[in-house]
C-alpha cells in the first residue's frame, strides 16, 4: 500500500517494474476504495521476466495505463537492449550498439525474417572493457528487419516467450510456462497468480495451481467445476498433455518480492 500512496502523492505517470509486481499493485488497488482516476499513471515499462499478451491486457485494465515490454541483460548493458514503441509489434533493438541473431539448439542460424524462432544471440559493437561476441542469452524469440509503422528501421525482436533452460519435459512433451500462462490469462474467473508444479510417481505429473477471482470463488460449486474442466480442456489443446488443476481462493499463492517463481519442479529433489 505504501507504493500505491507514493504513486498517488507524487502523481507518477510512468511505472517501471516486473509484470508480476504490476499485477500485485493492481490487486492491492482492487482491495481498496481507490479509483484508478486518482492515479496519474499513463504508461508502464515492464520486463525482467517473460509475460504474455493476455497478462498485458490485465495489467493495463488493472492499472489504467499503456504497458510496454522492455528487454535487457546485465551482461550487455542492463535494461534497454530493446523496447516496444506504441505500435506494440516487436521490441526495437539498437543496431548501432548490438548485432542480434537467433540460433537453434545446435548453433545454426534461424533468423529468417519474422519466421525463424530461436535463441537470441548478441554481439556488442561499442563496448570496450568487456565486449561479447555471439553471446547466447537462452531467451527465445524471433527477429524482423521490416520497417516498423512508427518509422524506425532498427531490427525488432518478438516478445520473449521463455528461455531454453525453462523448458519442462513432461512425459516426453516439451512444455513452456508461457504456454500455460497464455491459456490461463484469457479465461474469465482465473486470477492473476498461478503455480506450475511438476512431480513424479511412476510417470511425470503436471499440476497447475490456479487462484480464482473473488467473484467466482463466492459463486456456486458448479461454476468452479466448470472452470476447472475448461482449464484442463484448453491446456490439453495447447500442450497435447493431460494436466491436473487445483483451484484455490484468492491470496493462497505467495506473492513475489522480486521475479515471479512460477515453476516448482519436485523431480529435482528426487
Amino acid at each position: 500500500m505504501r507504493q500505491i500512496k507514493i504513486l498517488k502523492d507524487m502523481k507518477t505517470t510512468t511505472l517501471a517494474c516486473t509484470p508480476s509486481y504490476a499485477l500485485m499493485l493492481s490487486e492491492v488497488i482492487k482491495g481498496t476504495d481507490m479509483k484508478l482516476d486518482e492515479l496519474s499513471l499513463k504508461r508502464g515499462v515492464f520486463g525482467a521476466e517473460p509475460w504474455s499478451e493476455n497478462m498485458r491486457k490485465r495489467i493495463e485494465k488493472g492499472l489504467g495505463l499503456e504497458a510496454f515490454d522492455i528487454y535487457g541483460l546485465t551482461e550487455l548493458c542492463g535494461p534497454g537492449v530493446g523496447i516496444e514503441c506504441s505500435e506494440h509489434n516487436g521490441l526495437h533493438t539498437w543496431s548501432d550498439h548490438f548485432i542480434v541473431e537467433t540460433i537453434d539448439s545446435d548453433g545454426n542460424k534461424t533468423d529468417v525474417d519474422g519466421e525463424g524462432k530461436g535463441e537470441l544471440v548478441f554481439t556488442t559493437l561499442q563496448r570496450e572493457a568487456m565486449p561479447v561476441m555471439r553471446y547466447r542469452t537462452k531467451d527465445l524469440s524471433w527477429i524482423t528487419w521490416e520497417e516498423c509503422a512508427c518509422g524506425l528501421l532498427h531490427p525488432r525482436i518478438g516478445r520473449i516467450t521463455g528461455r531454453s533452460d525453462d523448458m519442462l519435459i513432461v512425459r516426453g512433451v516439451n512444455v513452456f510456462p508461457s504456454q500455460i500462462e497464455e491459456v490461463l490469462m484469457e479465461l474469465k474467473g482465473v486470477g492473476d497468480h498461478y503455480q506450475i508444479i511438476v512431480d513424479r510417481d511412476i510417470l511425470d505429473k503436471l499440476m497447475i495451481k490456479v487462484e480464482v477471482t473473488n467473484e467466482i470463488f463466492s459463486d456456486s460449486i458448479s461454476e468452479l467445476i466448470t472452470l476447472e474442466k475448461e482449464i484442463k480442456k484448453r491446456l490439453f489443446e495447447m500442450l497435447s498433455l493431460s494436466v491436473d488443476v487445483e483451484l484455490v481462493e484468492p491470496g493462497q499463492i505467495p506473492r513475489p518480492e522480486g521475479k515471479a517463481k512460477r515453476v516448482i519442479d519436485l523431480r529435482k529433489d528426487m
